[in-house]
């Protein structure tokens, strides 16, 4: 079981260096896929010109640009809502970034009550995002809202 709360403390501890959103998702990135088994990516969309740019992360290669509204990643930045997917092969419109991805879990990061990124989750594994894991997310990412500084990022 991941220690989310351990893993927020070491977010803050990474955040004194740097709060640029640059290097903290960066780092985020690495602290999620270091600390949860079973992934394959883990990692950040960045909201541009209405659609996502793929930004920091862990893992293989991955889709550069994501449409609004397309795929598990774009349905979370078009409906402003956590989409954990047990099947992306039965999510529709689900895009195969990568074939060995089975599950997924996609959490909006906002600033000023605007979606500005997605954090990105994947697993070879089906059904491997619990509840708590949701709940633990979450809660990691509202700590990065806390923390990050955008700048000029847009």
């Amino acid at each position: 079981m991941t220690d989310y709360n351990l893993l927020s403390k070491q977010l803050e501890a990474l955040a004194e260096s740097s709060v640029n959103y640059l290097p903290l998702l960066s780092n985020c990135s690495a602290l999620i896929y270091e600390n949860l088994k079973d992934l394959n990516w883990a990692g950040f969309y960045l909201v541009k010109d209405e659609a996502l740019l793929l930004g920091p992360f862990q893992g293989k290669t991955a889709c550069v640009n994501i449409p609004k509204g397309k795929g598990v990643c774009g349905t979370a930045y078009e409906k402003d809502e956590i989409q954990l997917v047990d099947n992306v092969h039965e999510f529709p419109g689900h895009i195969a970034c990568d074939s060995a991805s089975n599950s997924e879990i996609v959490i909006p990061i906002h600033k000023d009550g605007k979606v500005v990124a997605v954090l990105d989750i994947d697993s070879p594994s089906y059904s491997r995002f619990s509840p708590e894991d949701k709940e633990g997310l979450e809660k990691l990412v509202k700590k990065l809202e806390e923390l990050i500084d955008w700048g000029n990022w847009r």
